[in-house]
């Protein structure tokens, strides 16, 4: 280790982007950042939002590898040739503290400084290793007047930048609910399972460091101020149930965010978005599957409306008969619902006059 060069490499500035309204968390960054085994990690909230703008910041040059080979092949060139390869940031202190307290951003610093520091080593495409030094931020300067800035390593800038799985999440999230707790338990519900998921209570005690005696104690005095947060301010929230000392979890997308600074296009589009997550989820999708259904359920209101009344008849049909709905699995699913949508299309005024314009999802 000691025949590395540990002088640093500035490759690239980041510049502070226009206020975002959803950003993207990678899910390998919140596995190996925001937990610690079974473990969330206890991140203060003015550290979480340092993590938040950092994101909200890179939101342009984030990628899926899988859609975008070519970037990825261009970020290992400019980040992953030399050891201790870094990008410069900068963050408004009134960003990681609205009231304006010096301590609270320089503990905030300091924290994310600290955490996790140590040397890490990814691997390039060409089978290179490159060892970065240092924990999410390092160098950190404050200056009262108005920023932060500080370096960010080749090492964790991959983990943000680099998301072939991700979930989404509103930037202001983390100023709407103080707790922080409440903010690493709503990025861990989007993570589970659409059938949702079930634990014990000392599983959801160890997990997210609190100590309560009952799963009742547990459901009323932590996930019911969580939910009621969740409800207000976030994309998804979730429903809980108790049996015996087992907690089950099963989340659902929120129909309205209490936020004013929520444009009404995006809550059309979180909404859409949230609807198509439903169908993916609930019925095993493919991305290629998908591809149809999703181009015509944002391309119109009325598509929409076809694809939403004919789902409808779908589950009630099924249930009439005693079937389950998500028994049916990516194709199979996709033939049958295209009957549906079919249906109810040619019974529209559009449908009267174009019988075979019918949005095709297969």
């Amino acid at each position: 280790m000691s025949k590395i060069d540990t002088r640093k490499i500035i490759r690239k500035e980041f510049k502070n982007l226009s206020k975002a309204e959803i950003i993207r968390f990678g899910n390998s960054f919140v596995d190996e950042f925001l937990f610690e085994g079974n473990k969330a990690v206890d991140i203060p909230i003015n550290a979480l939002r340092i993590i938040f703008n950092i994101v909200a910041d890179l939101r342009n040059e984030q990628l899926r590898p899988q859609d975008k080979p070519q970037q990825l092949s261009l970020f290992e060139d400019e980040f992953e040739t030399e050891h201790n390869t870094f990008a410069s940031m900068k963050i408004k202190n009134s960003l990681i503290s609205p009231s304006g307290s010096s301590k609270q951003v320089i503990q905030a610093i300091e924290f994310l400084t600290k955490f996790k520091m140590g040397w890490y080593t990814s691997t390039n495409s060409k089978g290179k290793e490159i060892k970065t030094y240092g924990g999410l931020i390092t160098a950190p300067t404050y200056d009262e007047r108005g920023y932060t800035s500080f370096l960010i390593s080749s090492y964790w800038l991959k983990k943000l930048i680099v998301i072939p799985e991700y979930n989404s999440t509103l930037y202001n999230l983390v100023y709407n609910v103080k707790n922080n707790k409440h903010i690493i338990f709503a990025i861990w519900l989007a993570k589970i399972p659409y059938e949702g998921t079930t634990l014990k209570l000392s599983t959801f005690n160890e997990k997210f460091g609190v100590n309560y005696s009952t799963a009742k104690d547990f459901c009323g005095k932590f996930l019911k101020p969580v939910r009621q947060n969740l409800d207000k301010f976030s994309m998804i929230s979730f429903n809980y149930s108790i049996s015996g000392d087992k907690i089950h979890i099963k989340s659902y997308a929120t129909k309205k965010i209490s936020d004013e600074t929520i444009t009404e296009e995006t809550q059309d589009t979180i909404l859409v978005r949230q609807r198509l997550r439903y169908f993916k989820r609930r019925h095993q999708l493919t991305d290629e599957e998908m591809e149809s259904l999703e181009y015509h359920y944002k391309s119109n209101y009325n598509n929409r409306e076809w694809i939403e009344n004919a789902y409808k008849i779908f589950v009630s049909d099924n249930r009439k008969q005693g079937r389950k709905s998500d028994g049916y699995k990516g194709q199979e699913f996709l033939k049958i619902f295209q009957e549906y949508i079919i249906l109810v299309y040619r019974k529209s005024k559009t449908g009267e006059i174009l019988p075979n314009s019918y949005p095709r999802i297969i």
